[in-house]
C-alpha cells in the first residue's frame, strides 16, 4: 500500500498538461510495443460486478416507466401517489450521490458500497411486498436512497481498479451495460407486470443486488485506508451533507413536479426553488472550511475539467429527455402502440450501445480523445436539428436514419467526455472525486433538462390547441395542457372528426419539434465547450490509494 501511494503522491505536481508532446509521443510508442500485463481473475469479476450494478440501476429507473400503471391499477392508487412512486426514487438519488461520494474517499469504497447494496435490497423488498401505495412509495426511496450510491461508486471504483492507460476499453464495458439497461428496462418492465407479476421487479433486483454484494465481498480487493475509524467518522463533512440534503430536496422537487402536480407560478414550487437556492450559500462557506469537503472545488483548476464538468451537465440534460420523449412522439404522431414505440427507438438505442464502446475502443487505440468529443457533438446537435423535419408525412426510414445518427452522436459524447474529464484530472487520487461530480452533475441536469422540456410541451401543445374552439368531450381533458402527455396512449381510441385529430396530433408534432430545436441548442453549447477542450496524455500508470490489490500480493 506504502508504495502505491508514494506513486500516487509523487505525481501531484506532474498533471497531465505538464507532459509535453514528444514525452506524450514516446509514451504512446512504448505503450503499444509492450505487452498488457495480465490481470488477476478477481479483476475480471470485479469489472462483471460493476457492469451488473451499472445495468441495476439502469433498469430501476426505466422498467417502472411501463410498469407503474399496472401497479397503481392493481392497489387502487391515486394518481398524487403514482407521482411520488415515480420521484421518490429519482430524489433519493438526488441527495445521496455526492454524499456517497465524499463518504467513500474517507472511509472506504467497499464500506459505502456495502451500505448502498444493503439499502437498494432492502427497498426491493419493501417494494415486492407492498399492498398499497404509499408503501410502493416508501420501498422507492429507500431504493433511491441505496441506487444514488451504487449510480456513482460504479464508476468510481473502476476509476481505482484502473489506470487511466487501461480505463477507455473498461469504460467501454460499463457504458454497454448502462445502455443494455436502457434499452431492456422498458420491455421487462412491460412484461413483468402485464404477464409475470409486478413483485417480481423487486424480488429479480433483490436476486441481482444480492449477486453484486457476493462478488464485492470476495473478488473486490482495494487497497484499504489506513487509520482510526473514529477519525475517519470526524473528517467526513456532516454540516454538508444535512445542508445538501435539504438543498437537493428543496430543489429537486420543484423540478420534477413544476408543471405537472404543480404549476410554475404555483407558491410550493416557487417557495421551494428559492429556499434550495438561498441555502447554497450558507453551503459555499461550509464548504470551505471543512477538512474534507463534499464537493471537491479543489480539481476544478483547469479548463478542461470545467468544460468536461459542464458538457457532462448538458449531456444529461439531453440524454433522459431524448429517451422520454422520443418513445412518445412516436405514439403520438405516428399513433403506435407503447411497444410499437420502444421497438421504434431501438435504432437510437443500438447505436448508442455500439458507439459508446467503438469509441471507447478508439480512444484507447489512438490514444487521442478530442475528434471523438467533436465527432459526437457535433452529431448530436446536427440531428436533433434535423429531428425538427420530422412530421406524421415524413417517411420512418428517414425517422429511424435520423435518431440512429443521433444516437451514434449520443454513445461517442458518453464515452469521451468521461475520458476527458478523467485525463484532465492533476491528481491520481482526485480522479474518483471527479467522475463522482459528473455522474452528479449529469443527474442533476437530467432533472433540469426534463423540467425545462415539460413547461416547453405544456405551452407549445396549448398554443396549437387553441385552433379549436371547443374540444369534444372525448378531448376536454386537454383543456389542461399539464395532462397532454398522459393523454398521449388513450389518442389511438378517440373517435373524433379528422379535422379535429389533425389539430390534436398538429399541436403534438409542434411541441416535439421545439423540444428537438432546445435540445440542439443545448448541444451547440456542448460542441462548443468540446472545443475549448485540451488533449491530455492517456499515458499514465497511476493507481490512486484506494487501487485493486490482487490476493496474492496480500
Amino acid at each position: 500500500m506504502d508504495s502505491g501511494m508514494e506513486k500516487g503522491v509523487s505525481r501531484v505536481d506532474d498533471g497531465p498538461a505538464s507532459q509535453t508532446e514528444p514525452e506524450a509521443n514516446a509514451a504512446q510508442q512504448n505503450s503499444a510495443t509492450q505487452p498488457r500485463e495480465r490481470k488477476h481473475y478477481s479483476f475480471y469479476l470485479s469489472i462483471l460486478m460493476l457492469s451488473m450494478i451499472a445495468l441495476i440501476v439502469t433498469w430501476d429507473v426505466t422498467a417502472l416507466s411501463l410498469a407503474l400503471p399496472v401497479i397503481a391499477d392493481e392497489l387502487h392508487g391515486t394518481n398524487f401517489q403514482s407521482f411520488w412512486a415515480s420521484i421518490a426514487y429519482i430524489l433519493g438519488i438526488a441527495v445521496t450521490q455526492p454524499i456517497y461520494a465524499s463518504i467513500s474517499d474517507v472511509v472506504g469504497r467497499k464500506y459505502a458500497l456495502y451500505a448502498s447494496i444493503l439499502l437498494f435490497g432492502i427497498g426491493c423488498i419493501i417494494f415486492a411486498t407492498a399492498t398499497e401505495m404509499n408503501v410502493i412509495v416508501a420501498g422507492r426511496l429507500i431504493k433511491g436512497l441505496g441506487g444514488g450510491g451504487l449510480d456513482v461508486l460504479q464508476t468510481i471504483i473502476l476509476c481505482d481498479i484502473t489506470t487511466l492507460k487501461e480505463r477507455p476499453r473498461w469504460l467501454g464495458v460499463l457504458s454497454m451495460a448502462n445502455a443494455v439497461g436502457a434499452v431492456t428496462g422498458p420491455f421487462i418492465g412491460g412484461a413483468f407486470s402485464e404477464q409475470i407479476g409486478w413483485p417480481w421487479l423487486g424480488w429479480i433486483n433483490l436476486i441481482t443486488v444480492g449477486i453484486t454484494f457476493v462478488l464485492a465481498f470476495f473478488f473486490l480487493h482495494l487497497t484499504p485506508i489506513e487509520g482510526d475509524i473514529k477519525d475517519k467518522m470526524r473528517k467526513l463533512d456532516w454540516s454538508g451533507f444535512a445542508l445538501f440534503t435539504v438543498i437537493g430536496t428543496a430543489v429537486a422537487l420543484p423540478l420534477s413536479w413544476a408543471d405537472t402536480l404543480y404549476g410554475w407560478g404555483s407558491w410550493q414550487t416557487l417557495v421551494s426553488l428559492i429556499i434550495g437556492l438561498l441555502l447554497l450559500v450558507p453551503f459555499a462557506f461550509v464548504e470551505k472550511r471543512a477538512a474534507v469537503p463534499m464537493i471537491p472545488y479543489q480539481i476544478f483548476d483547469n479548463v478542461s475539467i470545467i468544460t468536461g464538468t459542464v458538457s457532462g451537465f448538458l449531456y444529461g440534460s439531453m440524454m433522459n429527455a431524448i429517451l422520454l420523449y422520443l418513445p412518445l412522439f412516436f405514439q403520438a404522431v405516428y399513433l403506435q402502440t407503447p411497444s410499437e414505440a420502444a421497438k421504434s427507438t431501438l435504432p437510437l438505442c443500438c447505436l448508442l450501445v455500439a458507439m459508446s464502446i467503438i469509441a471507447s475502443l478508439l480512444i484507447d487505440w489512438s490514444r487521442k480523445y478530442r475528434i471523438a468529443m467533436w465527432a459526437g457533438w457535433s452529431f448530436i446537435t446536427i440531428f436533433l436539428g434535423l429531428n425538427y423535419t420530422i412530421g406524421g408525412n415524413t417517411s420512418r426510414a428517414q425517422a429511424y436514419a435520423f435518431q440512429a445518427l443521433l444516437g451514434a452522436g449520443l454513445g461517442t459524447a458518453l464515452a469521451s467526455t468521461m475520458i476527458a474529464v478523467l485525463a484532465s484530472v492533476r491528481r491520481v487520487d482526485d480522479e474518483g472525486l471527479a467522475v463522482g461530480m459528473l455522474v452528479t452533475v449529469r443527474f442533476v441536469g437530467s432533472l433540469i433538462g426534463l423540467a425545462i422540456c415539460s413547461t416547453i410541451f405544456s405551452s407549445i401543445f396549448q398554443k396549437g390547441l387553441s385552433a379549436l374552439k371547443d374540444l369534444p368531450e372525448q378531448l376536454a381533458i386537454l383543456e389542461d395542457p399539464s395532462q397532454a402527455v398522459g393523454f398521449i396512449p388513450r389518442l389511438r381510441e378517440i373517435k373524433v372528426s379528422e379535422d379535429i385529430m389533425q389539430v390534436v396530433t398538429g399541436a403534438y408534432e409542434d411541441a416535439f419539434q421545439t423540444i428537438w430545436v432546445v435540445l440542439a441548442a443545448f448541444s451547440g453549447l456542448g460542441a462548443l465547450l468540446s472545443v475549448l477542450t485540451r488533449e491530455h496524455s492517456l499515458e499514465k500508470d497511476d493507481v490512486g490509494r484506494q487501487g485493486f490489490k490482487a490476493p496474492s500480493s496480500e
